[in-house]
């Protein structure tokens, strides 16, 4: 029997998966659930292309791991097969516990828990049902393992869920000044005291590593209409968890309305032994499902705001620099209140104003470092001839202020 799963990729051509505890991990039902949650959540509004899943993400994640691995190994450094087997097995889960739409049910459905923590719960799951394997793969993933460049492969600013995203969003929604060189950047990394380094032939490769991560962040992951439409759906789902907790009978499919009937916090998850399993349960088809339903409701701003969603009338947005006015805010609340013959205390709703702040660059934090021949390490700033890193550590801070169009 062959020892590999062959999958066919449309950014890295043929992915191969061995059979044994990589393959489980693929065949779990908290994986395949991945098949169903987009990877770009609502960017379809703006580049329809970006239909993309977290599993081909994942998979994508995975075989970068696999050639990174070989290229270290390559250049001499000692790399156990139980190593490379557990790095490779945390990348495949390390975006598990996400649920539909990106971030939207993280502060809306559920509070003060993040996917990173559900992941790990999920995790923990798996390796209960797997009898243990995944020890050492989840050890790496919670940067307890000794050798510290497994975890940094994992999560670093040179890790492979980074370098699989933006080549793989950049193919999917079709903005070409994505596509960053990722096969170059693996062949030069290297290690130096223990650290995650890039060999200094590869330093043009991470100028324009850096500078296309900044371009992909404003012009796809915070375009403003894509923004817009997710606050048209978070301000969707906090009306409908007011209303279910009211005491209405409202449509949902059984994973949403656990979430809408319940308030779920981190506590919740601890001693509700449900509570993941319905996290499990709930993907994109669940919340489309229910908006379908609640476009007919007879709560006016619910039926508003489903109908939006499906019918795609977007919340009007506006960018500023500084913060809008409060004034300015009231009186749009206002407008809309009185355009919709509804309470004020309710078109809150209808607006909602968000502040996005993306440092692209921050030295304490985003060091990399470029080795010499000499055995030197610089820092990229340092290194880089061509990279402003006044600019590209500069805090920018936007506002969107995104209401209902009346």
């Amino acid at each position: 029997m062959n020892q590999y799963k062959i999958i066919n990729d449309p950014v890295f051509g043929f992915i191969k998966i061995k059979r044994g505890l990589l393959y489980d991990i693929v065949q779990h039902p908290f994986f395949q659930r991945l098949n169903r949650i987009n990877q770009l959540g609502l960017a379809s509004v703006v580049y329809p292309g970006a239909r993309h899943t977290r599993f081909q993400h994942s998979l994508g994640a995975f075989y970068l791991m696999s050639e990174a691995v070989k290229s270290l190994s390559e250049k001499g450094i000692y790399i156990f097969d139980s190593e490379a087997e557990a790095v490779q097995a945390a990348i495949l889960m390390h975006d598990i516990g996400h649920g539909p739409f990106s971030h939207v049910l993280e502060n809306t459905l559920i509070h003060g828990i993040s996917h990173e923590d559900i992941s790990l719960l999920m995790m923990e799951q798996i390796n209960r049902d797997l009898k243990g394997e995944l020890n050492l793969a989840i050890s790496i993933f919670k940067d307890e393992y000794p050798n510290k460049i497994y975890h940094q492969l994992i999560s670093s600013q040179l890790d492979m869920d980074r370098l699989d995203y933006l080549r793989r969003d950049s193919f999917y929604t079709g903005v070409t000044e994505g596509n960053i060189g990722s096969a170059r950047i693996i062949k030069m990394l290297n290690v130096k005291d223990d650290q995650l380094v890039v060999d200094s032939k590869g330093i043009y490769s991470i100028e324009n590593y850096l500078t296309t991560r900044r371009l992909m962040y404003w012009q796809v992951y915070l375009h403003k209409t894509a923004v817009g439409y997710e606050k048209v759906l978070v301000n969707t789902l906090r009306r409908a968890k007011h209303l279910v907790q009211q005491g209405m009978d409202l449509f949902a499919p059984p994973a949403l309305a656990y979430f809408l009937k319940n308030d779920i916090t981190a506590e919740w998850f601890a001693t509700h032994e449900e509570a993941l399993h319905m996290y499990a349960e709930l993907d994109d088809a669940d919340i489309w499902s229910a908006l379908k339903v609640w476009k007919h409701s007879d709560d006016k701003i619910l039926t508003t705001l489903a109908t939006d969603m499906i019918d795609r009338h977007l919340f009007k947005v506006e960018v500023t620099e500084t913060r809008p006015e409060q004034e300015y805010i009231a009186q749009k609340l206002h407008e809309i209140a009185q355009a919709m013959n509804i309470p004020e205390a309710d078109a809150h709703y209808m607006l909602t104003l968000t502040e996005i702040g993306k440092d692209m660059y921050d030295p304490e934090d985003d060091s990399i470092g470029i080795l010499y021949k000499d055995g030197t390490v610089k820092d990229i700033a340092e290194a880089s001839e061509i990279l402003n890193v006044q600019l590209l550590s500069k805090k920018i801070r936007k506002y969107y202020l995104c209401y209902q169009r009346i």
